[in-house]
């Protein structure tokens, strides 16, 4: 079984879409963990406020197997495959880890968000606080605790418990 991480980003319908996404992957994933939700600014890009969590859970799929179920779930939910990077989601569905693999194809893992990005970083240290990172060699807390980048501000948001 792999150990996996996925970010949940949203700033479209952002309740209703982070919503469904997670039910989604739900299914997929009946035995999983999931973060505080958290609302900020939108990164690189004037945009409406993101919705933001993660989830973890253990798989039997490959990695290219769980990617293309991301991209299909994304895809569900009103995503198309022509988007520009920074621009506003309905669903944004990120792979952080799969156990300790570092690649860059069919996903660049660790991804390189997860050290750049409070959005990612502080709810991924609610689930992972223990993980090591397999590039910095750090634990998740020991990430965050280091982090610093006062331009992103994170709030919790009340968020259905599943």
């Amino acid at each position: 079984m792999a150990q996996i991480f996925i970010s949940l980003g949203s700033n479209i319908d952002k309740e209703k879409n982070l919503l469904s996404g997670l039910q989604t992957l739900i299914k997929y994933f009946p035995t999983y963990q999931h973060s505080t939700v958290f609302e900020s600014e939108a990164v690189g890009f004037a945009g409406n406020n993101f919705y933001n969590s993660v989830f973890a859970a253990q798989t039997e799929m490959s990695l290219e197997a769980v990617c293309r179920l991301l991209k299909v779930i994304e895809y569900d939910h009103g995503r198309r495959c022509n988007e520009k990077k920074f621009s506003p989601r309905s669903l944004d569905l990120d792979i952080l880890f799969y156990d300790h693999i570092i690649c860059s194809s069919p996903a660049q893992l660790p991804r390189d968000e997860i050290t750049k990005n409070a959005f990612v970083l502080q709810p991924l240290a609610e689930l992972a606080a223990d993980f090591i990172h397999p590039i910095e060699n750090k634990s998740i807390r020991q990430l965050w605790q280091e982090y610093h980048n006062p331009t992103q501000k994170l709030w919790k948001v009340e968020f259905p418990k599943l």
